[in-house]
């Protein structure tokens, strides 16, 4: 099955740095593309950033110029560094795994369990 085991959360005053890991087993990692979403209090849940298997990237405008996500695949292992974070950072980050599966099934998803980034003033 398909695991993936955050780590590198925690609490940060505004201005200051985290670098959040997730560890991915169960799949062919350099095939999949690998997200970072987060649900902050009282806002909808969004995609903060994206790689492809190309090293492509993508982010919400909020983090640009302060997130960078990047990947290792002989680690299998996704990061985010987060720089310059600010109390609207704060939520619960999700890594999330993209696998394509072909024509027939599809692009799965898969979700870690979150991991806990607090940014206090």
């Amino acid at each position: 099955q398909v695991q993936l085991v955050e780590s590198g959360g925690g609490l940060v005053q505004a201005g200051g740095s985290l670098t959040l890991s997730c560890a991915v087993s169960g799949t062919i990692f350099r095939r999949d593309d690998m997200a970072w979403h987060r649900q902050s209090p009282g806002k909808e849940r969004e995609l903060v950033a994206s790689i492809t298997t190309q090293g492509s990237t993508t982010y919400t405008q909020s983090v640009k110029d302060r997130f960078t996500i990047s990947r290792d695949n002989a680690k299998d292992t996704v990061y985010l560094q987060m720089n310059n974070l600010r109390p609207e950072d704060t939520g619960v980050y999700y890594c999330v795994v993209l696998e394509d599966n072909g024509p027939r099934i599809g692009t799965l998803e898969f979700w870690g369990q979150g991991i806990q980034v607090t940014v206090s003033l």
